[in-house]
This record gives structure tokens, C-alpha cells and sequence, in this order.
């Protein structure tokens, strides 16, 4: 076990020998879940530390998932462009969390600590909070309107998933959590509970199609996406921005995480993320694996869509509808949410 001491640590070191000296670097901060941990708290074997590495002209792949030192860490990699001002980072709802408190790793010209200093003292005024939730609102609907007919299956199965998942985000910012990725629909239950709407919470689970599956339903559905995320990292070569996802080292997070959930009864809230690690499989194995493979895995893949609802292009149409004529009533929510959180300030 390591403290998220420790690990903040393992990754200085790692931005310090291996992004500090390449041309255009300009810093480096922490992202993600661990901004929102105790440095005295245990790192999960489930979880990663995410680290974003700042460029004036980043590189054109991020480094991805690695292990350095006994820790799991995410590089990615962000243009400089993106952290101009505060008014900026504090509009962004997936950025503004990780400037909320001090998380600077490396900061050459001193602008990343100026802007984590004003981007703090900002953070929770209501202005900006409802600007962040704005953007996650908007970002359900980028989701939406990106759907494609001409597009392959899992394609337009992402963008479907991450438009439902995302009615997670507005109502997490709102709260002042983290809006997190693979434990979105855990998080917001917790916050939702907390504000004595549990009854919402079950209609982004109808959304999602997983309110009344059961547990042995979602065993048998990640029994059939071990055995295919065990192929797709084996012949993944394209470089796809999730590739590292899609990995040895990803696998104690896609699989081991999804199991755990399920284990100790949070099978409904490890569905989304299921389904999207199914798809990223089926997206490797379209461009890097056999058509033996696609056809033997696609009947699992088909299975899993089928028990979400989803078994026509038609049926992912109705239901992106379903999404944007609920987000009046996720809005009405999150607005409840706002105005009743002590920490923001009004």
C-alpha cells in the first residue's frame, strides 16, 4: 500500500527525468481523483495518478499509463493554450477541480502557480460554479448531436454512453465533487443521496438502460469483456487516444475495478463503464484485430447493448432523445443543488 504522499512524489520524479528537458515544456500539475485525496490516504490498486504535462506544442500522442517506481501513473499531455487566464480554467468544468488546491509538480515561469493560487480563490463562487456546469451540460450535448448514422457500431455507441453518462457531470460540479470517470454514477448517488434525491438517481439509471439489471447479468457481461480486453491489448497498435486503456496495466482498473464494484453490490454503477471499455475493445479489434475476432466478441457486445436497450441505430436515436428532453429536469436539479451547497458561495 502507498500514500498519496508517496505517489505524488513517484511522479514529480517522473515529470523531473523524463518531460522537464523536451523542447516546449512548460510545467506540470496533478489531475483527477488524486486532487481531491488526503495526502494521508491509501491509492486504491484500482486507481491511477493522473498527471497533466503542459506544452507550449504538446506531442502528438500522450504518454498514457506507466509504472514508475510501484506507481500507476496517467500522462497526458495539455497546450498552454488552455491555461491562459483563470476566468479560462474556471469555466472549464474537467479543469477547474485540479487547481482547486495546491497540485503543482513543476511550474519553470511560476504562471501554473499564479493561476492554481487565483483559480482557488474563485473556485467555489457561484458565478463560476454554474459556468462549470454549464459546460457539462453542453458537453452532454456535443455527445448528442455527434451521433452518426455512417458511423461504426461502437462509435455510435460512445457517443450515446458518454452523453448518458455524462448527466453524472452537472449535478457532481454543482456539488463541488469531482467529476469523475469510471465512478461517476457511484459519486453522484453519494451526492444525490446527500441531498435527498435518491429518486433522480434512478431516472439517470433508466437513462443509462442498467436501473433493473441484476448482479449476475453484469458478472456474466464483464466475464465476456475480460475475455475480450485480454485480446484487444494483445494486437492493439493504432494509437488511439485511449490506447493505454486498453492494456496490461489498465486491466487491474477496467476489469479488477469493474469487479470489485460489482462484488460489493454496485453492479448498476459499474455498467457504464463496462460498456465503454466493450466498446474501445471492439474499436481495436475493427482496426488492429481479425474479422475472426470481431465475430466472434460482437455477439457479447450485442448482448451487453441489447440488456441496455439498444439493439437498433434506430433505439440509440430515441434514446439521445430521451437525453435531451431530460436535461430541463437534470438542470432544474443541479440549479437545487447549487443554491443549497453550503460551500458555494452566493
Amino acid at each position: 500500500m502507498m500514500l498519496v504522499r508517496e505517489a505524488k512524489e513517484v511522479a514529480r520524479r517522473w515529470v523531473l527525468e523524463n518531460s522537464s528537458t523536451l523542447p516546449g515544456f512548460r510545467g506540470a500539475f496533478f489531475h483527477g481523483s488524486i486532487t481531491y485525496l488526503r495526502d494521508d490516504a491509501i491509492i486504491s490498486p484500482t486507481s491511477d495518478v493522473d498527471v497533466m504535462v503542459v506544452f507550449s506544442d504538446p506531442p502528438p500522442h500522450k504518454v498514457g499509463k506507466l509504472v514508475y517506481d510501484g506507481v500507476l501513473l496517467e500522462i497526458s499531455y495539455l497546450p498552454s493554450e488552455q491555461l491562459k487566464s483563470p476566468e479560462q480554467v474556471l469555466g472549464t468544468y474537467r479543469l477547474a477541480g485540479s487547481f482547486r488546491s495546491p497540485g503543482i509538480i513543476a511550474d519553470p515561469s511560476g504562471q501554473l502557480t499564479s493561476l492554481q493560487q487565483e483559480v482557488a480563490r474563485q473556485f467555489a463562487q457561484h458565478r463560476w460554479v454554474y459556468k462549470r456546469c454549464e459546460d457539462a451540460r453542453s458537453n452532454i450535448l456535443r455527445f448528442i448531436h455527434s451521433l452518426d448514422a455512417s458511423a461504426p457500431l461502437h462509435e455510435q455507441v460512445m457517443a450515446w454512453l458518454f452523453a448518458a453518462g455524462g448527466t453524472t457531470h452537472p449535478l457532481l460540479v454543482a456539488g463541488l465533487k469531482n467529476p469523475t470517470v469510471r465512478k461517476r454514477f457511484l459519486d453522484a448517488r453519494a451526492l444525490l443521496a446527500g441531498y435527498g434525491r435518491l429518486d433522480f438517481y434512478e431516472q439517470l439509471l433508466e437513462l443509462l438502460g442498467c436501473s433493473h439489471m441484476e448482479q449476475e447479468q453484469a458478472e456474466g457481461h464483464l466475464n465476456q469483456l475480460a475475455a475480450v480486453f485480454d485480446v484487444a491489448q494483445s494486437v492493439v497498435k493504432t494509437p488511439f487516444f485511449f490506447k493505454s486503456d486498453i492494456s496490461e496495466l489498465a486491466r487491474p482498473i477496467a476489469i479488477d475495478g469493474s469487479r470489485e464494484l460489482i462484488r460489493r453490490g454496485d453492479w448498476r454503477e459499474a455498467v457504464f463503464w463496462m460498456a465503454v471499455t466493450y466498446s474501445r475493445c471492439m474499436a481495436v479489434l475493427r482496426h488492429d484485430g481479425s474479422a475472426e475476432m470481431q465475430e466472434k466478441f460482437l455477439p457479447g457486445y450485442r448482448h451487453l447493448l441489447g440488456d441496455l436497450g439498444i439493439v437498433t441505430f434506430n433505439d440509440l436515436q430515441q434514446r439521445s432523445q430521451q437525453l435531451e428532453a431530460f436535461l430541463p429536469s437534470l438542470w432544474e436539479v443541479t440549479e437545487a443543488i447549487l443554491a443549497a451547497n453550503p460551500e458555494v458561495v452566493h
